[in-house]
């Protein structure tokens, strides 16, 4: 067929380093996140494209990873914590108070994988986690009784996300022994407080999506087929998001599944967020990578509205402080 040229910020072949897909994608948004703007890193594409191991999200704790296997979560999460010990410029004097909550979309589900699960393991292996229900307040997505746990340390919250890696869906496919069958979104959330009073609340999401690809190529039935279905039912809610925004409608179809409103901040919304297209060398993979890379183009063309995530009491008393300072100038 003809050709199709693709704009994207970054190209990472084969032979690419975990390193050096950090350092050229989410580095960025660890200044970001520091200075108080929310952030997400999505990991988009066919199962066995990378997503998991890009993205660092297995159920094995970092310390038993090589380094130069960590993937993007450990490595963002050790930066943030030494940026703020380093204690330069705006971050002198600055502490840190973090805590994590890890969750899963699964056949339109959200499942709390920091939770205990309601019933055990059953025969397939898969045991029975607590749904949460999506609440909207104050204008912001909440998800009331989720589990956040507080981590002090980078191997404490790589320890919450190996724990919740241990409860989240996964199944055999034609295409990946351990497909991951669901979304699971791993958030980071901080609360900085820095000389002066001013206290800034902003949060990381990490977002490993379940494969795109055609029940055909994955040889699935029964349940795998179900879960499949499920999957594109919610990348395809997101891409009809990601269309309504790329073209300005007026109406942004978020509310079409769990995983769009989940993502509602981080697509149109309040944060900086970044989309990482995993895609296969293969000959054989060639439908499933065009596809992937039409919809990450498409992607790029959206515009967030940016706003600094600050604790709105500390925000008006430092506002009051400063209004004083002003007035005793006078």
């Amino acid at each position: 067929g003809a050709d199709r040229a693709f704009t994207f910020d970054h190209v990472f072949d084969t032979a690419a380093a975990q390193h050096e897909v950090y350092e050229g994608c989410a580095q960025a948004l660890v200044e970001r996140v520091l200075k108080g703007y929310n952030s997400t890193v999505l990991a988009y594409g066919q199962t066995g494209s990378g997503k998991t191991h890009t993205m660092g999200s297995i159920g094995t704790p970092s310390s038993a990873v090589p380094e130069a296997a960590l993937g993007i979560i450990p490595r963002t999460v050790a930066e943030i914590f030494a940026r703020v010990a380093g204690g330069d410029g705006e971050l002198e004097g600055a502490a840190l108070a973090a805590s994590a909550s890890f969750i899963e979309v699964y056949k339109e589900d959200i499942h709390d994988l920091l939770q205990p699960p309601i019933e055990a393991a059953a025969a397939d292996g898969a045991p029975k986690l607590a749904t949460l229900e999506v609440r909207e307040k104050e204008g912001a997505i909440a998800l009331p009784g989720l589990a956040m746990r507080p981590v002090g340390s980078p191997e404490e919250a790589m320890a919450v996300l190996s724990d919740g890696s241990s409860n989240r869906a996964t199944g055999a496919t034609a295409m990946n022994a351990t497909s991951s069958r669901s979304h699971a979104i791993f958030t980071v959330s901080i609360e900085l407080r820095l000389r002066g009073g001013k206290v800034l609340t902003p949060r990381f999401n990490f977002v490993d999506l379940a494969g795109s690809e055609r029940a055909k190529r994955t040889g699935a039935s029964g349940d795998r087929f179900a879960e499949g279905v499920q999957i594109n039912k919610g990348l395809l809610a997101l891409g009809n998001v990601i269309s309504a925004l790329c073209e300005k409608h007026a109406h942004v179809p978020y509310r079409d599944s769990k995983l769009t409103r989940l993502l509602q901040d981080s697509l149109g919304g309040n944060a900086h967020t970044l989309m990482i297209a995993c895609v296969s060398p293969s000959d054989a993979d060639m439908e499933e990578t065009l596809n992937t890379l039409k919809y990450a183009n498409r992607a790029r063309q959206i515009q967030n509205k940016l706003l600094i995530a600050q604790d709105p009491v500390q925000a008006r008393i430092a506002d009051l402080l400063e209004q004083v300072e002003t007035l005793i100038e006078c």
